[in-house]
């Protein structure tokens, strides 16, 4: 490897959503840091299978009453 193009690697700790926390190695920050997760697979519809719906400002509502006559049949 050449000496001085690469990144710092040093132990950060990590914490989970549910308040769990373990150490790793990583490019990220400074030596000792502490990264906190908001999403992890603990918590992501991905992984738990269970889908929440969040309605900011009422953009589902706006997209629903936009939508709403897309796939009505007329006769």
């Amino acid at each position: 490897m050449k000496p001085g193009i690469h990144p710092d690697y040093h132990e950060i700790t990590i914490i989970m959503t549910d308040g769990t926390e373990y150490k790793t190695r990583s490019c990220y920050g400074k030596p000792g840091e502490t990264l906190r997760l908001d999403i992890d697979p603990k918590s992501h519809p991905a992984w738990t299978g269970q889908h929440r719906l969040i309605d900011t400002g009422g953009q589902v509502a706006k997209f629903n009453k936009k939508f709403a006559g897309i796939g009505a049949r007329r006769k």
